[in-house]
C-alpha cells in the first residue's frame, strides 16, 4: 500500500510517501521558523496562511522526486490532532480533497501517536513492548506502548511542555526562537555549576512533570543579573541541565517500574545532545537500550504521519467525506488497529 502523508499541525509543512513494503520512499518538508522568528513563537493564522501556499507545491516536489504519480496512490493520511485548528484544517481538507478526487480512502492521524512511533521508520527500531518519552514544544509525556493504538501514558506535564519552557526561557534571555536549539548553542560556552535551577517534580513519587517553576526560577534569577554573554550563557547552562535532568529522572523511574528494556525517545526536544548523552548513559546503566529517530524526524514530518496512516488503513479504518479536525485529542482515547 502507498500512502501520501500530509502534516500541518502547527508550524511545519511536512509531506511524504510510504510503501508498505519497501518502507519510506520520499519526505519533505518546509519550516516556518523564520515566518515566526520576529514574534518569538507560532502566530496561529500566519502558520494556516503559510500552509495554504506551501503544500501544494511541496507535494508537487514530492511526487516529482519519484517515478510515481498521484493515481499510483492507494492512500492518503494527514494530522487531524492535536494542535492548531486552522493549520489542521488546511492539511485535513487537502488530504481528504484529494482522496476524494482519486477514489482512494482517507484516514486522520493522531500527531503524537505519528512521534511515538517514528523510531519505527529506522533500521534498528524496538520491539513491544516499549516505553516512550515524547518532548516537544506542545508535549511532554511518558507512554507504555503495547502496539499500535495501545499506549498507557505513565506521566505527562501539569503545565508547560518542556519545548515550551526553552523556549520561554530562551525568549527571557533575549536568544530568540526557537528555543531548544538557542538554549543548547549558549549552554555550550557556559560555566557548569555557577547557577543551580531546581529538578521539578523530582523530589516527589510518581512521573508527572511540571515546567513553570524553572521558567518563574530563569526569571528570576536573570532579573538578578546583568545579562552579558557570559552570564546568559551560564544561565543557558544551569536551564538545560536542570530541564533535562528531570526528564532522565523520570525515564529511570519509568524503567524500574515497567520493567521495559527499551526506551524510545521521540519529538523536537529529542533533539538536544545533551538529552541524547544523558539517556544513553542512563540506558547504559540500567542495562535497557534508548532509541532515537534521526535529527530530522524528531520535529514535525510527514514520514511519521505517512508511517502511521498505512499502518491504520491496512488494519481497515478510513475516515468519512466530512472533514474534522481535533486541536484537543488524548492519546488515550486512540484504538488499536481493526478494533
Amino acid at each position: 500500500m502507498l500512502v501520501l502523508g500530509i502534516e500541518t499541525s502547527c508550524d511545519e509543512t511536512a509531506v511524504a510517501l510510504y510503501d508498505s513494503e519497501m518502507g519510506l520512499l520520499a519526505h519533505r518538508l518546509y519550516s516556518q521558523v523564520e515566518l515566526h522568528a520576529e514574534y518569538g513563537g507560532v502566530v496561529p493564522e500566519l502558520a494556516a496562511r503559510d500552509h495554504i501556499r506551501k503544500l501544494v507545491p511541496l507535494i508537487n516536489e514530492l511526487i516529482t522526486s519519484t517515478s510515481l504519480a498521484l493515481p499510483d496512490l492507494d492512500g492518503v493520511a494527514y494530522t487531524t490532532g492535536p494542535g492548531l485548528s486552522g493549520a489542521l484544517l488546511v492539511g485535513a481538507s487537502l488530504g481528504r480533497s484529494l482522496a476524494w478526487g482519486l477514489g482512494i480512502p482517507a484516514i486522520g492521524v493522531h500527531h503524537m501517536e505519528g512521534h511515538l512511533l517514528a523510531p519505527m521508520l529506522e533500521d534498528d527500531k524496538p520491539d513491544y513492548p516499549f516505553l516512550a518519552l515524547l518532548v516537544s514544544g506542545g508535549h511532554t509525556l511518558l507512554a507504555d506502548v503495547a502496539g499500535v493504538g495501545r499506549y498507557t501514558i505513565l506521566g505527562e506535564s501539569l503545565d508547560d511542555a518542556v519545548g515550551e519552557a526553552f523556549d520561554k526561557a530562551a525568549k527571557l534571555l533575549g536568544l530568540g526562537y526557537p528555543g531548544g536549539p538557542a538554549i543548547a548553542q549558549a549552554a555550550e560556552s557556559g560555566t557548569p555549576d555557577r547557577f543551580t535551577f531546581p529538578r521539578p517534580m523530582t523530589d516527589r513519587p510518581g512521573l508527572d512533570f511540571s515546567y513553570s517553576g524553572l521558567k518563574t526560577f530563569t526569571l528570576t534569577t536573570a532579573s538578578k543579573h546583568e545579562l552579558d554573554e557570559q552570564t546568559v550563557a551560564d544561565i543557558a547552562l544551569a536551564f538545560q541541565e536542570a530541564a533535562t535532568d528531570s526528564l532522565v529522572i523520570k525515564c529511570r523511574r519509568a524503567i524500574k517500574q515497567t520493567g521495559h528494556y527499551a526506551l524510545v525517545v521521540a519529538g523536537g526536544v529529542g533533539a538536544n545532545q545533551s538529552l541524547r548523552s544523558k539517556l544513553a548513559a542512563l540506558a547504559k546503566k540500567e542495562n535497557s537500550k534508548v532509541y532515537f529517530p534521526r535529527p530530522e524526524f524528531c520535529t514535525d514530518n510527514g514520514a511519521m504521519i505517512a508511517q502511521i496512516g498505512c499502518l491504520r488503513l491496512q488494519g481497515g479504518e478510513s475516515d468519512p467525506l466530512a472533514v474534522g479536525v481535533r486541536p484537543r485529542w488524548r492519546l488515550s482515547e486512540l484504538e488499536q488497529p481493526g478494533v
